[in-house]
């Protein structure tokens, strides 16, 4: 039994594929910086002195860790509502995604802290400098530097993992794609354009996280530059 394809159905829907695609664009742009500004307070809070403040941390990323994201976007976005608080579909997916990779996150950023040589710290305090200055200089930024790849792969991940947003009518790609097939009866070649499309979006992605990396990590880049010699 042949199969023919066929994508002339497919190029007459591109408006809602690229209006489904900048949607997907709107909810892992927020949901990257949001959520991994999130991740670094808890994976601060787990190493703080507090043990009631390590053990919510804790608790926090290990519930959202073990549990599937689509479970958590519908408690977001049927538990508000069950409250009486009707949030719009967008903002439920949003807030789902950044409490998920604000986990994920967390461990990675505590890794690369934990990797930071006690005696820079100590070194750090002997030079007089503020405890706010010492996590920015010294433990900070040499984290993210070293876990930097680590968090690129994360967030990449989260950006495809925003397609399970459209079991809750959110309208990004694979929502488009699902629409398009009901329209024209052609399943395979609207799947096909979309894993098309979210290859290119990860593409894209790990290139602008990529420059960002050389942008902010300047000793990242020299070695690099040296390595390439």
């Amino acid at each position: 039994m042949g199969y023919e394809f066929d994508f002339a159905a497919m190029l007459q829907a591109w408006p809602q594929f690229l209006a489904g695609a900048w949607l997907t664009v709107q909810l892992s742009l927020p949901a990257t910086v949001v959520g991994f500004m999130l991740g670094t307070l808890l994976a601060i809070g787990r190493r703080g002195r507090h043990a009631w403040l390590r053990s919510a941390c804790g608790a926090y990323v290990e519930v959202v860790r073990n549990t599937p994201l689509l479970v958590q976007v519908f408690l977001v976005f049927f538990g508000l509502a069950s409250l009486g608080w009707k949030v719009p579909a967008f903002a439920a997916a949003l807030a789902a995604l950044v409490l998920n990779v604000a986990a994920y996150s967390s461990e990675i950023m505590r890794a690369g802290m934990d990797a930071i040589h006690k005696g820079q710290i100590e070194a750090a305090e002997c030079l007089g400098l503020t405890r706010r200055q010492i996590y920015w200089h010294v433990i900070l930024r040499p984290a993210m530097e070293k876990v930097y790849p680590a968090l690129t792969s994360q967030f990449v991940l989260l950006m495809l993992a925003t397609s399970i947003t459209s079991q809750i009518s959110v309208e990004e790609l694979t929502a488009a794609a699902a629409r398009v097939q009901s329209e024209t009866f052609r399943p395979f070649e609207a799947y096909i354009l979309v894993a098309v499309a979210y290859l290119l979006l990860s593409l894209l992605m790990r290139a602008g996280l990529w420059l960002f990396g050389q942008a902010v990590f300047t000793r990242r880049r020299k070695l690099g530059a040296g390595a390439a010699r």
